[in-house]
């Protein structure tokens, strides 16, 4: 996901995909443990999504003080 799009969602819907994409990292995660992934990089680009999304949190949270 890229950041623009991330800057644009609002803060309930961030939370709400930031739930989502934990969920889907820890079963990407477990599915590569049994067996490899085709491509073992979207472990990466999930875990830089929700670095991304808790990056934008808490710029806004720090924008509200």
């Amino acid at each position: 996901m890229k950041p623009e799009v991330i800057k644009e969602m609002t803060t309930s819907e961030l939370k709400e995909r930031l739930v989502e994409e934990k969920k889907q990292y820890v079963k990407l995660q477990m599915s590569h443990a049994i067996s490899p992934l085709d491509n073992p990089g979207v472990l990466s680009q999930t875990k830089k999504t929700i670095a991304r999304i808790h990056t934008e949190l808490r710029k806004r949270e720090l924008e509200i003080k």
